[in-house]
C-alpha cells in the first residue's frame, strides 16, 4: 500500500526531481498549500511546447466523472506525460465514477484533484483506491503559533529576510490566513531595493500593511509581560480609535495562547532555553523573550485565573452575558485585572 502521509516539502521535493505520481489526492481545508502543489505540476510536469496537446485543465461545476475518466484514459501526443488537473473536485457530483479509473491508472498521466476544503472520506471507493495507487495529501490549517517559522521560511526561499518583529506583527496582525499573507510578502517583496539589503522591516509594513509598528498586539504583549501599564493602556487606547484595524477578535487569542503557553512554561521542571522552546513549539529563541519575563512577573495561580477572564472576555465580546460593555470596554477591564 502507498504511503498516505506526505509533507508539502516531501511532495514539492519530488516533483522538482520529476518524479511523479500517477495519481494526486489534494483535499482538504488549507487550499494554499493544493495550489502551490498543483501550480508546481502544472510547471513541472510538461514543456511549453507539450502542454498545447497534453494539458486538460477541469473545473469542477463544470464538468464531470466521464470526461475526466476518458480524458485520464487518453495517451499523450509527442510527450513522456499527459497532465489532467481537476480544480474544484469537491462539486463533482459523480466524482466516485473515477475509482475505476484510479485503481489501475495509466503510467502516462498525471491526473490531479483538487478537493477543497473537504476530503474524500464520503467517497470510500475512490479514496481507498488513491491511497494504494496514487498519492493522498491532506492540506491542513497551520497553527497560529506555527506562523513565524512559516513567514521566515518562505521569505528565506526567496533569498528575503525579515525582522523578527515584523515576523510576529504580521503573524497577529493575519492570523494564519495564507492568502493574504501572500500577498502582503509579494507586494513587500517589490518594495525591496535591487542594490541593498533584501530584509522586510518593520516600518515597511507599517507603512504598506496598515499596522502600527508601535501599536500592535506584539506590542501589546510587550508591555503585559514587564507590567508597563502607560503602554499597554495607550495601545489599547489606540486600538479604541482604530477598531477595524485592531478587532478585539485578534487580541484576545494572542493573549489566550501567551498566558496558556506561560502556564506551560511553569510546569516544565527543565527551564532551560531550548527545553522552553521545545515545549513552546517555538522556532526562534527571540520567540521565548516575553515567556522568560512572564516568569518573573506572573505567578502561577495568576496565570491560571488569567485564563478563565480571557476567555469571559472572548464570550462576552460576542453578547454572551454582556448587556452594553463595548470591545473597548472589554479589552480595557481584561487588562487592568492582568496588570494589577
Amino acid at each position: 500500500m502507498a504511503k498516505t502521509e506526505h509533507s508539502f516539502e516531501e511532495i514539492c521535493r519530488d516533483i522538482r526531481a520529476r518524479k511523479f505520481a500517477p495519481v494526486y489526492i489534494l483535499q482538504g481545508e488549507e487550499p494554499y498549500f493544493i495550489d502551490k502543489i498543483t501550480d508546481l505540476l502544472l510547471e513541472t510536469v510538461l514543456t511549453e511546447s507539450e502542454r498545447d496537446f497534453n494539458q486538460t485543465i477541469f473545473y469542477g461545476a463544470d464538468t464531470d466523472g466521464t470526461k475526466i475518466f476518458n480524458a485520464a484514459r487518453r495517451y499523450p501526443m509527442m510527450s513522456e506525460y499527459q497532465l489532467v488537473v481537476v480544480r474544484e473536485a469537491q462539486l463533482v457530483r459523480d466524482i466516485e465514477l473515477l475509482a475505476n479509473y484510479v485503481k489501475n491508472p495509466l503510467k502516462s498521466t498525471v491526473l490531479v484533484i483538487n478537493y477543497n476544503y473537504k476530503t474524500l472520506n464520503g467517497h470510500k471507493a475512490l479514496a481507498v483506491a488513491a491511497e494504494k495507487t496514487g498519492l493522498v495529501f491532506n492540506s491542513k490549517k497551520l497553527r497560529d503559533s506555527s506562523m513565524p517559522a512559516f513567514i521566515t521560511g518562505i521569505l528565506k526561499e526567496r533569498g528575503l529576510s525579515i525582522e523578527p518583529k515584523g515576523t510576529q506583527m504580521l503573524a497577529d496582525y493575519l492570523g494564519n490566513d495564507l492568502e493574504r499573507l501572500c500577498k502582503d510578502l509579494d507586494k513587500l517583496a517589490v518594495l525591496l531595493p535591487d542594490n541593498g539589503p533584501k530584509r522586510i522591516t518593520a516600518e515597511m509594513i507599517e507603512n504598506n500593511v496598515g499596522i502600527s509598528k508601535e501599536y500592535n498586539n506584539y506590542e501589546l504583549l510587550n508591555a503585559l509581560a514587564v507590567k508597563d501599564v502607560l503602554k499597554a493602556n495607550r495601545i489599547a487606547k489606540y486600538f479604541e480609535m482604530n477598531p477595524k484595524a485592531n478587532p478585539i477578535q485578534m487580541t484576545l487569542p494572542v493573549l489566550f495562547n501567551y498566558f496558556a503557553g506561560l502556564m506551560i512554561c511553569f510546569y516544565e521542571k527543565n527551564k532551560s532555553d531550548a527545553n522552553l522552546m521545545a515545549a513552546l513549539g517555538l522556532h526562534s529563541s527571540w520567540q521565548l523573550r516575553n515567556y522568560q519575563t512572564g516568569l518573573r512577573n506572573f505567578k502561577p495561580m495568576k496565570v491560571f485565573a488569567l485564563i478563565r477572564e480571557i476567555r469571559l472576555a472572548d464570550a462576552c465580546s460576542k453578547g454572551i452575558g454582556n448587556a452594553d460593555m463595548s470591545d473597548a470596554d472589554i479589552l480595557s477591564e481584561l487588562l487592568y485585572k492582568i496588570l494589577h
